[in-house]
């Protein structure tokens, strides 16, 4: 028979699942039958202790103690056979074993108390480690359980299929992912993303199932069945976490593996104490019951499970999907970051940042040109000059160009009011380009500006200049990640080194390495590995994710829209939103703090009460009492994390 020691209660499943008992779901008193049954025992143990002062007819109290046997010991037992059917040998056939010793010997008061403390515990452990299941069962509970066709037929979620279209009404819950066809509105999308404020969605934007509507209609192009939606798919991801073991927990299931057979075989031993010491076999007996209870290490065995089933379910309330105990620990333990830049320090958009007329030219009539020539070209950078242009030129009407021709690797020029304007880089300009802009252009270029020169027949309109500006809240984030522990913050970027150098300073970056291609990337974090020990790679998780897979934590932010950022990540960030680092890092570092308090707990319970029952100074009572409410501490301080507030 294999021993199998389970304090935690959570036995799996052939598939791997856990599960706790069935019977917290149901008996004689609905869910909370085991609980009652507990109450129950401790009635009648404290009636039939009273009742050995009042009467001495012995069978009386003797009773009361039978009684409290069966209601304390029913669920014990029940699982006992159960462990032995499928051939495990756990906590619960111990404690049977020391409550029949002790009713053996004559101590049907101390049977009963070991009995009902047990049963008391046990019973708080499934209420407590339930409230952290609920916690995170509670997102499925996010996604309507119907939704309502355009054609006026309402159909539970399930039967949706991709491209069905589907109306959403007026602060209501969105029931599938889709994309906005008609109709714009405001969505909350925090229960999903963790964002604060709501997003504005119009034709051609994402929304995710369980997000709410604002104050207009939607209709929406279904792209994914319910069973693989964001928030399915979130919470699939989050129960897999759960199961998977920290590097903690793995130690302390190692030392358990040693500890348990070497504590049973000493039980087994001092039950024949009374072959070598004065004292009859009953008192040995006694003692090593004792001894069983006080050894059994049910504190040390949920004392990492509770931290990391918490800690993963108070992140997921926050949109951070921590895969399970070692990413959650090592992120506590981390002094140095890797970020990627385009997309995650910046805002992964080139927006228009200076226009500079030359003498005697308005930046009305610069911006004019610029948008006029490369209203006609589909190139990014083009694009975006021409919507950050229009915005600023505020409604004024524009000439159209003509005859736009690309100049390759250097700009472009198009005809407008009856002139030639060239739009381009210092190369297209080199044989005519004055020392003066040429200068001004290398100042630009150093702070990470794009430069553009613009030029009308002969003569200079100025310059504009792109960036792809850093996001608004990386500077203040990175101030937080920085007073929280983080010392090295580092970016790595295919942009080139000037650019790269520019952003970094501007957002308070320690280092930036830039020219980089993905296998330099990975490079990269081998070698902070070896100068720091762990570090986390920050990116989008689809062209980071050889990086991140190297990396000791791999987070993708914005990953609600991403299956590949999903799917890699370690941690991800399903909102994009780069403040909910410091959170992640802190609450990683409080579950570390939380899982440390619990191993001491546990282990000093442990360390005190052998030596005390050992040397007979406490009884099976008080080593129970010591055992259960050692386990409860620990279980309840665990569930301090799903209330944790990052300051």
């Amino acid at each position: 028979m294999e021993q199998k020691h389970n304090c935690n209660h959570d036995h799996e499943h052939k598939q791997g699942h856990p599960h706790t008992h069935d019977h917290e779901h149901g008996g004689w008193f609905g869910k909370n039958t085991e609980l009652i049954f507990s109450l129950i025992c401790g009635g009648l143990l404290a009636t039939g202790f009273a009742l050995s002062f009042i009467t001495n007819i012995h069978w009386v109290p003797l009773a009361f103690y039978i009684s409290a046997y069966f209601f304390g010991g029913f669920y014990t037992a029940k699982e006992a056979i159960e462990n032995i059917r499928s051939g495990t040998f756990d906590i619960d056939s111990l404690m049977l074993v020391a409550a029949v010793g002790a009713a053996i010997l004559g101590d049907w008061a101390e049977g009963a108390l070991l009995l009902f403390l047990f049963s008391l515990g046990h019973s708080l452990e499934h209420y407590a480690m339930n409230k952290a299941h609920k916690s995170i069962s509670a997102l499925a509970e996010l996604a309507p359980k119907t939704a309502w066709l355009k054609d006026g037929k309402e159909v539970g979620i399930e039967q949706l299929k991709p491209g069905d279209i589907i109306v959403v009404k007026p602060n209501t819950k969105i029931p599938a992912d889709g994309e906005v066809v008609q109709g714009n509105s405001s969505v909350n999308q925090a229960p999903i993303t963790g964002e604060s404020m709501p997003v504005e969605k119009q034709v051609k934007s994402n929304v995710f199932t369980g997000s709410i509507n604002g104050n207009g209609s939607l209709e929406i192009k279904v792209s994914r069945p319910a069973s693989d939606s964001t928030i399915s798919r979130l919470i699939k991801l989050v129960n897999e976490g759960q199961q998977q073991k920290s590097p903690t927990q793995r130690f302390t299931d190692k030392l358990q593996k040693v500890f348990v057979p070497v504590v049973l075989i000493f039980v087994v031993l001092l039950c024949f104490a009374f072959l070598v010491i004065n004292e009859t076999f009953s008192q040995s007996f006694y003692r090593a019951m004792s001894v069983l209870v006080a050894a059994s290490p049910c504190a040390l065995a949920i004392a990492t499970p509770s931290a990391v089933l918490s800690g993963v379910a108070r992140a997921a309330r926050e949109g951070v999907l921590i895969k399970g105990g070692r990413p959650l620990e090592d992120l506590g333990t981390l002094t140095a970051l890797a970020f990627d830049k385009t997309g995650t320090l910046t805002a992964g958009k080139p927006r228009l940042t200076n226009i500079i007329p030359s003498e005697g030219i308005s930046e009305e009539d610069l911006l004019e040109a610029v948008v006029a020539v490369e209203a006609l070209s589909d190139h990014p950078l083009a694009k975006a000059l021409v919507t950050d242009g229009t915005e600023k030129l505020k409604g004024i009407t524009i000439a159209q160009a003509q005859e736009l021709e690309a100049i390759q690797g250097k700009g472009v020029k198009a005809k407008w009011q009856n002139s030639t304007v060239q739009i381009g880089n210092r190369l297209m300009f080199e044989s005519t380009i004055t020392p003066e802009l040429s200068d001004q252009i290398t100042s630009l270029e150093s702070e990470g500006h794009t430069s553009m020169i613009v030029k009308k027949n002969d003569k200079f309109l100025g310059i504009v200049t792109m960036m792809d500006t850093p996001r608004e809240e990386a500077k203040e984030v990175l101030q937080l990640l920085k007073e929280g522990g983080i010392r090295k913050m580092i970016m790595l970027s295919g942009d080139s080194q000037r650019v790269a150098d520019a952003i970094a300073r501007a957002i308070g970056l320690t280092d930036a390495w830039g020219n980089l291609l993905p296998e330099q990337k990975v490079a990269a974090i081998k070698e902070l590995i070896a100068s720091e020990g762990k570090v986390a790679m920050v990116g989008d998780g689809v062209n980071d994710a050889p990086a991140m897979a190297n990396s000791t934590v791999g987070i993708a932010m914005g990953a609600a829209g991403s299956d590949v950022a999903l799917e890699t990540a370690d941690i991800a960030l399903m909102g994009d939103r780069l403040d909910k680092l410091p959170f992640a890092i802190a609450l990683s570092r409080k579950a570390n703090g939380i899982i440390k308090q619990n191993l001491f707990i546990s282990l000093g319970m442990v360390a005190v009460l052998i030596p005390l029952t050992l040397l007979g100074i406490a009884s099976i009572g008080p080593a129970v009492i010591g055992h259960e409410g050692s386990t409860i501490i620990v279980v309840f301080n665990a569930l301090r994390l799903l209330v944790y507030k990052h300051k």
